[in-house]
């Protein structure tokens, strides 16, 4: 088992319970291979660069471990949501 750490970007226009349905998605999908660790909910922030012309952006982290097969279906999710706009899965254990 791997540590990673996911980043996710949703739109800050959806409402409070599609933001927390976006995270909870993102965490079934987790705990269907790996086991979540700690989730860190950031907020609304100002984007460094406009992405499809918003400026702004709802930020999520979440660690977790995981066999070295989730993170390829986890990025094939993130990719295919609606809500979110931008994400990266980090190794932690790579250096």
């Amino acid at each position: 088992m791997n540590q990673y750490e996911v980043m996710f970007i949703i739109e800050s226009a959806l409402e409070e319970d599609k933001k927390e349905a976006a995270i909870e998605m993102v965490k079934e999908v987790i705990s269907a291979g790996g086991e979540v660790g700690k989730i860190n909910v950031w907020g609304n922030r100002k984007l460094a660069y406009p992405i499809n012309k918003k400026n702004e952006g709802y930020y999520a982290v979440i660690e977790f471990t995981a066999n070295a097969d989730l993170p390829k279906e986890l990025d094939r999710r993130l990719k295919i949501s609606d809500s979110i706009i931008r994400h990266i899965i980090i190794n932690k254990d790579e250096k």
